[in-house]
Order: structure tokens, then sequence, then C-alpha cells
């Protein structure tokens, strides 16, 4: 009973993270199309997200507000994000593994796109398919994570570009590096939550945007300089 009522929160879970994924293909499928245009679409791409979050904010605070007091610690923890409660699986490590496969077959197309966004297409790269692809892969392995150990922020927003910083551009060496690189700081705030205040244990996703909000705005001043 308990392992088949695991089972379908998780596949709710997926299923409402592969729901809002597909509405935000459908909004701004447009900007995923071609290479025209990149930096308009990219910002409608943002802030299409920014309000279909908003949204979905609305409708966890909802839940939150008609759940039984005995349960709302736990879904607070784990909207901030709990590795304490999160079950080692197989299935996120295939998602993993296709995800890598996926990137590292691309990287090449990816190195093309970021360097030389306009002329992309007459490099031979298919801007359009290529987007559509790192949008849907970034879109499952979002869903992954979070069914597994909730909202965990500013990991995939520092780390990679801590990568970059580090050993350049090239999304071959990137790519596995951000994923090496991001599960070690994870485990590390993961120690930090569980030791700070102990016997209490804070939820990890605290430790990480305290962390990683000001070397998010250091990352971010650092790029407007350079």
């Amino acid at each position: 009973m308990l392992m088949a009522a695991l089972a379908t929160v998780e596949l709710a879970a997926v299923g409402g993270a592969i729901t809002v994924s597909l509405l935000l293909y459908a909004l701004a499928r447009r900007d995923l199309r071609g290479g025209a245009g990149l930096g308009g679409g990219t910002s409608t791409l943002l802030l299409t997200g920014v309000v279909i979050s908003s949204l979905c904010v609305a409708l966890i605070t909802l839940m939150l507000s008609i759940a039984p007091e005995g349960r709302l610690r736990s879904m607070v923890f784990w909207m901030i994000g709990d590795l304490a409660g999160a079950p080692v699986r197989l299935l996120p490590w295939l998602v993993l593994g296709g995800a890598l496969f996926y990137a590292l077959r691309h990287a090449r197309g990816m190195n093309v796109m970021a360097l030389h966004a306009e002329a992309a297409v007459t490099l031979g790269v298919h801007v359009g398919s290529l987007r559509r692809g790192l949008f849907f892969i970034s879109g499952v392995l979002t869903a992954s994570a979070v069914t597994s150990a909730g909202s965990i922020g500013f990991v995939g927003l520092i780390v990679p570009h801590a990568c970059r910083f580090a050993f350049g551009p090239d999304h071959r060496v990137l790519i596995p590096a951000a994923v090496l690189a991001g599960g070690s700081f994870l485990v590390l705030c993961d120690t930090l939550a569980r030791t700070v205040v102990a016997p209490q244990q804070l939820p990890v996703g605290a430790v990480t945007a305290i962390i990683g909000a000001p070397v998010f705005l250091y990352q971010l001043h650092r790029l407007r300089r350079s």
C-alpha cells in the first residue's frame, strides 16, 4: 500500500511537471523554432515561465491552506527542498544518463549556437530542433529532480556558471563538470543542513539559497564587467 501510494504521488508529480512544460512550450513555441530574434525570444520564454510559475505557486498555496495541520511541516520542507526522505530510485539515474547522452551528442552544436547564435543555421546547426530538444530534456530533468527531493534552488544557477568560469565554454567539458560539481555542492549543503543546528535538521533548499544568492550576484556582477 505504501509503495503504491508513493508511486502514485511520483506519477502525479511527473505528470504535472510534463503538463507545465507542454503548456510553456505551447505558449513560447515560436521562440523555440529558429535562430532569429534570439534575444527577444529568450526574454519572452523567461517571462512566460515566470507567469506560469506564479500560477503554480498560487495553486500550491491553495493546497497548503486546506491541508491537514499534521502534514504542513513535511509539505513546507518539501517545497523548500529536502533530501531526508528522498528515496534511492533507478528512474532518476536513467533520466540523467539519457540527458547526458543527448547533451554530449549535441555538444558541438551547442558550442556553435552559444558562440555564433545568429549564424548557427548557416553553419549547419539545426537550431530549432536543438532548442526544442534541450527544452524538453531540461523539463524532464527538472521533473525528475523535484519529484525526488522537492524544489532546491540556485544549484542550477550558480554551478554551471562557476564551471564555465573554471573550465571554459566547451560543453563537452562543461556538462560533465557541472553534473559532478552540482552533485558535490548539493551533498555539501545537505551536510551543513544536518549538522549546523543538530539534532534539528534544516531544509537543504534554504542552505543552497543562503549560499547561492550572494554567489549568483557576484557572478552576475562579474559577467556585466566582462
